[in-house]
């Protein structure tokens, strides 16, 4: 055993990753690109969202790559084993038809960047423009233009249909004494990384492989998706991560681009890259987000939540990301949209729908934010419809006992929805507020004070991702623990992290398990030659699932080096703790450095304990079934009703992540994660004109928040540890953007109340609000003072 548990599990420790990256010396895609001799390519794209190829030419001298080059390729074809998913084939270069502006029709090959730029604009594509779909309620309706060619088992374009009706539904819905019903929508929106995707291919003519390097989340599962597609076996490629400047789930997807680099590299037996550019980005990169719910609460007299009925529609895009499917976004709807809250009764329909835009695919939260904002504005609108107090609406339907089983079976662990809510109310002084509200409201000021509840399923393991039906399961992690003569420790593990200190926090795990310090264990990761297969890090998963491995993996390791000890202390492996970089007998003072044991466990095999194996190698494994983080968000807002503009004056977060590792990490991610849901709720918005064009292809008309729009951010925890996790951990991942902007969109309900505007569109921008407030008062509503709510309103 180790003595001193838990003495860096709880530390707010520096990152160990950090140094490098701040002192200008990360290894980034352009950075391998700049290395290298290698020759570059520019990709040509698309400038209609729905035609016919006719032809593709290029001058003599352009190196110029199409689908005909591609033929001995498969498409990539993402599956769910259901009868409501239809699968659609995507090529690697459109092949014959385009299906939405920025799909990429062919790829040019130069020395340069610059010279790679200006050979693509000489080549010339001749495309027979066809009527687009570009709105998913229309893209549903008969006679519809198809984006793809079906067949379709339900209605038009419809490629994922799921339905769920609990038997008492019906009888619930008419038992209740008053049926409240909103519709709510989130605009279309980009991940937006630091830095845009980029890969760069290195072929090796001595053994005929080749390495990608490349942005992703998941080199293990990306390589087999590219495998297939090329027909290669996967030893013949090897993929890698290197620093990864932001990535949000946009980069957990398989780049087809990457597909025809490697193809090309094979083919010409050369090195290539591939930089993308911002505008590119925008254009054609994964999009997020467009989705519409109507929902309907079933309510007594008393706030009491009977039934909830929903119709969800996702606009998917023109095809499917590989490996989660565009299933992901409206099945997580379907299956979590309950979130914290009681729901005996349920129905809901939940589509995807084809369009002719970019393809949808998960973004910090996927479904979770609209979820949210669902759930936590039928409150706010329930609590005003039935006259009660918003907060004791929610309390009476929070989830109080555990584990909870939902009606669509998901299965929720020990969490703390009631009691966070009640710490936030200590927090924010709800009287105090509402006599500044009516202060500022006799002054023509607006004031609002919101707040939303909700449930972050994470560390989602096989059990979940097999309830989707996918094709390719994820959920497990592996990871090898080494230790070398020298007494270093080395942890190689399947997931990939991308900025989140999974390698600090994984370092401060096995340290507690082998009484050593963080820096004395170095995590490698990213890198297919050199890691266990696993699906890297995406869904809040990699302190779960990876931790729980790497705990594992630190017990056996223990275990093993104690055993050894206790031959060099002789005396029993019980009676042998590690601590201090040292095995000591305990209560004593006889100890043994870890070096020392290291060299017995190599360089004395002859005198390791009967039937033990020389040399310090063990393996660790978890997949769990998942684990519920939960918070509250609480936002103090003003809005200018003579622009629309909403400035938020106060954000306070109540999380609840179980054990905190690294406090120091958690509170960055909630802080990061805040931010960008800032911009869900107020700024971020991708829009198309009536042609499918996307207008907002550049920092000037997409607009991220800055530090002037982002305020201080209170942090509180609470700490509820589940036997769903093995460390205690949950994940934090996404919940910072998952509850933000429910409470802001609240709180601008809120401070409009005078006015009876209820906003239910993500994101509010100035226009919008402006809007709603002209329209409340030409419809005669006018400004007074809000009714009087007590402390727990």
């Amino acid at each position: 055993m180790t003595s001193e548990s838990g003495n860096w599990v709880g530390r707010s420790l520096p990152r160990l990753e950090d140094p490098a990256i701040v002192r200008g010396w990360g290894n980034y895609v352009a950075d391998i690109a700049a290395r290298d001799t290698c020759s570059y390519a520019v990709f040509v794209r698309s400038t209609v969202a729905s035609g016919r190829i006719r032809s593709v030419s290029a001058p003599a001298g352009v190196v110029l790559v199409t689908a005909a080059d591609l033929a001995d390729t498969l498409p990539v074809t993402p599956r769910l084993n259901r009868p409501d998913y239809v699968p659609v084939d995507m090529p690697l270069l459109a092949d014959g038809v385009v299906r939405f502006v920025g799909e990429p029709i062919a790829m040019v090959v130069a020395r340069t960047q610059a010279e790679a730029e200006d050979a693509a604009e000489l080549v010339e594509v001749d495309i027979e423009t066809l009527e687009p779909v570009l709105d998913a309620a229309r893209a549903v309706r008969p006679g519809a233009p198809l984006v793809h060619p079906g067949p379709f088992p339900g209605d038009p374009n419809t490629v994922v249909d799921g339905r769920l009706t609990t038997e008492g539904y019906d009888a619930a819905v008419e038992a209740a004494h008053r049926l409240v019903e909103i519709e709510v929508s989130c605009g279309r929106q980009s991940a937006m990384p630091m830095e845009a995707r980029a890969s760069h291919v290195s072929f090796d003519r001595a053994s005929g492989r080749v390495t990608l390097s490349t942005t992703t989340q998941m080199p293990h599962v990306i390589r087999t998706g590219l495998c297939d597609s090329l027909q290669i076996p996967e030893d013949r490629l090897r993929v890698v991560a290197p620093d990864v400047g932001g990535a949000f789930g946009a980069k957990m997807c398989l780049a087809r681009e990457d597909g025809v680099l490697i193809h090309t590299a094979l083919r010409l037996r050369l090195n290539l890259a591939w930089i993308e550019s911002r505008d590119e980005n925008f254009l054609a990169s994964w999009h997020s987000r467009e989705q519409r719910y109507r929902v309907t609460g079933a309510f007594r007299a008393n706030g009491e939540l009977l039934a909830l009925g929903a119709d969800l529609v996702a606009d998917v895009g023109a095809y499917s990301c590989y490996p989660v499917t565009y299933g992901v976004e409206p099945l997580m709807a379907f299956a979590e949209l309950p979130g914290p809250y009681k729901v005996a009764e349920y129905s809901v329909r939940s589509r995807g729908v084809l369009s002719n835009k970019c393809p949808i695919a998960p973004y910090r939260g996927v479904s979770r934010p609209v979820q949210t904002l669902a759930m936590e504005r039928l409150m706010d609108v329930a609590a005003t419809e039935l006259d009660l107090d918003r907060v004791q609406l929610r309390l009476a339907n929070l989830i109080r006992d555990y584990p909870h089983r939902s009606p669509s079976g998901v299965v929720m662990d020990s969490s703390s929805h009631v009691e966070a809510l009640q710490r936030a109310l200590e927090v924010v002084d709800f009287d105090e507020f509402a006599t500044r509200q009516r202060a500022a409201l006799r002054d023509g000021r607006f004031l609002g004070l919101g707040f939303s509840c909700f449930a972050e399923r994470t560390g989602y393991g096989t059990p979940a991702f097999a309830a989707r039906s996918m094709a390719i399961t994820p959920g497990y992690e592996q990871v090898q623990l080494t230790c070398d003569p020298s007494g270093t420790f080395v942890l190689r593990i399947g997931a990939s992290p991308h900025g989140q200190g999974l390698g600090t926090t994984l370092a401060q795990v096995v340290a507690d398990e082998l009484g050593v310090t963080p820096g004395r264990v170095r995590v490698v990761h990213s890198d297919t030659d050199q890691t266990p297969y696993g699906w890297g890090s995406f869904g809040s998963r990699a302190m779960v699932i990876a931790g729980g491995a790497s705990k594992r993996a630190g017990g056996r390791m223990r275990d093993k080096l104690c055993a050894i000890a206790a031959e060099l202390l002789e005396c029993s492996a019980d009676d042998v703790e590690l601590a201090g970089g040292s095995a000591r007998v305990r209560g004593t003072q006889a100890s043994v450095p870890l070096e020392r044991v290291a060299r017995m466990a190599y360089h004395s095999s002859h005198l390791l304990p009967a039937g033990m194996e020389p040399g310090l190698d063990v393996t660790g494994e978890y997949d769990p079934q998942g684990t519920f983080s939960n918070a509250v968000h609480l936002v103090e807002v003003e809005v200018d009703p003579d622009t629309g503009a909403v400035d938020i004056q106060r954000f306070v977060v109540v999380e609840d992540a179980g054990v905190l590792v690294n406090p120091a990490i958690v509170d960055g991610q909630v802080h990061g994660g805040v931010a960008q849901g800032i911009a869900n709720a107020l700024y971020e918005e991708l829009l198309y004109d009536d042609a499918g064009n996307l207008v907002t292809t550049s920092l000037m008309d997409y607009l991220p928040p800055t530090v002037h729009e982002v305020p201080t951010i209170e942090m509180h925890h609470m700490v509820t540890v589940s036997d769903f996790t093995i460390t205690g951990a949950k994940g934090v991942g996404e919940g910072g953007l998952i509850g933000a902007p429910a409470a802001i969109l609240n709180a601008i309900s809120n401070a409009l109340a005078s006015l009876a505007v209820e906003l239910l569109h993500i994101p509010a921008t100035p226009y919008r609000v402006r809007a709603a407030i002209r329209a409340a008062c030409a419809a005669g509503n006018q400004p007074s003072s809000p009714k009087t709510e007590g402390a727990a309103s």
